[in-house]
């Protein structure tokens, strides 16, 4: 389908709901012709207005990510912000399909004229997010947006990629799940800036203390991700909406602490360099899927290594070779 790519951009940019659903969808479209036009928008796009703060959100089924991003959501909001939530849901790796239903689960939010919230489905993707989740955070920070929340899958230490995407990881564990062995064990806590302990309240709150300070003790005995940052637990009922002043206001503290230090500045360069190559190995990967040659030998190749004549590294080598000589 072809999109009128300047009305567009110009609506997205002017916070058009509409608009940012349809950019969205096209950003996401997998169809070859799409590609091309999600390209131009992305180019077209503003650089963001405001000074947008991404956050990943993550932690294991059950610690209540969704009811604490509606808490952090609505907490921000009343403070006049605009607030984007990505939530990335598994999918069947039998059918593909996803339930996303972290929408439902966010009632208040989802209706708030100053919230957006996008469910996209992970599909093969690893690392917690979806397959554009990073053009999206571009997307979402020209419309305007002052605070980015991205729900990751949540399936433990898998969620390495969203980091290369945000400011900071905040982790999320429950009451009972600060074994400090376990903690260390987990590689995911090495990128958290923040960790809260939710539903910290009755009958809780003795576990949830203890919890924290097993945490705190772990962390210490970890390598820091930010070295000018010393990372931060926290208790929080997300249901009862307690602590999320505190966490709210502990996120601010550090853009402003990271942003002194330039410390945000040299991050976003990283990642924007990260992403470019990441285009690369794509576009490198529809190449070869697309080349003739390649989709003549490759049948073949298949079914060597498939029956053993033929080892998998030598017919990749093959492969390869192939496509590159044919590029010449």
């Amino acid at each position: 389908m072809k999109h009128d790519l300047a009305r567009l951009r110009d609506e997205i940019c002017q916070g058009h709901r509409r608009a940012i659903a349809k950019g969205i969808t096209l950003l996401e479209s997998t169809h070859l012709q799409d590609a091309e036009q999600a390209a131009a928008l992305l180019t077209a796009l503003d650089d963001p207005s405001r000074d947008t703060l991404r956050v990943a959100i993550s932690g294991p089924p059950g610690v209540g990510k969704s009811t604490l991003i509606e808490a952090l959501g609505m907490q921000a909001v009343e403070q006049g912000m605009r607030v984007g939530v990505l939530t990335v849901d598994p999918s069947s790796r039998l059918s593909g399909g996803s339930i996303l239903g972290d929408k439902t689960r966010m009632p208040r939010l989802s209706v708030h004229p100053s919230a957006y919230i996008r469910p996209t489905p992970a599909g093969t993707v690893l690392g917690g997010v979806a397959r554009r989740t990073r053009e999206t955070i571009r997307l979402l920070e020209a419309a305007g947006f002052d605070l980015l929340l991205v729900e990751t899958v949540g399936v433990g230490q898998s969620e390495t990629e969203v980091d290369g995407m945000v400011d900071l990881f905040v982790l999320l564990l429950l009451p009972n799940g600060g074994d400090e062995l376990q903690g260390i064990k987990r590689g995911i806590m090495e990128l958290a800036e923040i960790i809260v302990i939710n539903k910290a309240d009755s009958p809780w709150q003795e576990v949830a203390a203890s919890t924290a300070a097993q945490v705190r003790q772990a962390t210490r005995l970890l390598q820091r991700k930010t070295p000018l940052w010393e990372p931060q637990v926290l208790l929080t009922s997300a249901q009862q909406e307690e602590g999320i002043d505190l966490l709210l206001e502990t996120l601010q503290t550090f853009r402003r602490q990271m942003q002194q230090q330039g410390a945000l500045q040299q991050k976003r360069e990283a990642q924007a360099t990260s992403w470019m190559w990441e285009r690369v190995y794509e576009g490198l990967r529809q190449l070869l899927h697309a080349d003739t040659l390649v989709a003549q030998l490759a049948p073949e190749l298949e079914r060597q290594v498939a029956q053993g004549l033929l080892g998998p590294v030598e017919a990749a080598e093959r492969l390869l070779h192939s496509f590159a000589k044919a590029r010449k």
